[in-house]
């Protein structure tokens, strides 16, 4: 008997927060999205603050939400209405300090995931008035097209080989991360951080989905890549949806082949 193939979509959100988000459901309902991805801390699209200017920091602090908040509440609601799970991310409330924090929503609308960035830029605002998070952790994730075994990353955290390992060791089959950098273009490194995602597919045999901001903030071409480091799909630097689709199936078929990879 051949095996079915199980394809899962990710609708990667390159969009900006003043985005409209009823429009943009509704297109991601409309191509058959399983997951919608968005990038890093959208409740404020990633705003930054000087400092040196009295009163700034604790007006961006004013802006941080929690799980109870209408900002979490409406991304639960979209997911049980339109059927498609959906990572929503913004500034955590939280004392002392507030978490950049990323939540998976299953299409039932129930949160089933929590992570907080782990590898903080404490050298820059408006991260260094951030806590980090403590350990990375994968849920069984029900969708349209199966179950998949799916935990978070956020941005830098991607940029340090134990955050993917303790998710490959939890056996996760797909990897979502929101971002906010420069992918492609970046002054210094260029395009390495492309590499290293296409790399961290490769070694630890995971399916990885990157959404960032278009321009002008940053640079857009949010990607996708599959669990031997190939591109599946990647954008331009303009504002809209990139698609792609992840062959469950033969994610785990190779997760069995290349077990070496993966072994504790």
């Amino acid at each position: 008997m051949t095996e079915t193939t199980a394809i899962l979509r990710v609708a990667m959100a390159q969009a900006p927060p003043t985005t409209d988000l009823d429009r943009l459901f509704t297109e991601v309902a409309n191509r058959r999205a399983d997951i919608l991805l968005f990038p890093e801390m959208f409740s404020n699209g990633y705003a930054r603050f000087d400092p040196e200017i009295p009163g700034a920091r604790a007006y961006w602090l004013d802006g941080a939400v929690d799980a109870d908040s209408a900002y979490i509440s409406g991304f639960r609601r979209a997911a049980k209405r339109y059927g498609f799970a959906i990572v929503a991310t913004f500034l955590e409330a939280a004392r002392p300090k507030p978490f950049n924090t990323a939540c998976l929503i299953d299409r039932r609308g129930e949160i089933v995931l929590w992570q907080r960035k782990r590898h903080i830029c404490f050298f820059d605002a408006p991260e260094e008035a951030c806590a980090a998070g403590e350990s990375s952790s994968v849920v069984v994730l029900e969708t349209a097209a199966g179950p998949v075994r799916a935990g978070l990353m956020i941005c830098m955290d991607r940029e340090f080989p134990h955050v993917a390992e303790e998710l490959m060791r939890n056996q996760a089959e797909l990897v979502l991360v929101p971002n906010s950098c420069a992918l492609m273009t970046d002054p210094h490194v260029g395009d390495v951080r492309v590499a290293g995602i296409r790399a961290m597919g490769f070694q630890s045999v995971m399916g990885i989905a990157v959404a960032n901001y278009p321009a002008p903030k940053d640079d857009g071409h949010s990607l996708a890549v599959d669990a031997l480091g190939r591109v599946l799909k990647m954008g331009d630097d303009a504002p809209g949806l990139v698609m792609a689709d992840f062959d469950l199936t033969e994610i785990r078929a190779l997760q069995a082949q290349e077990w070496f990879r993966r072994r504790p």
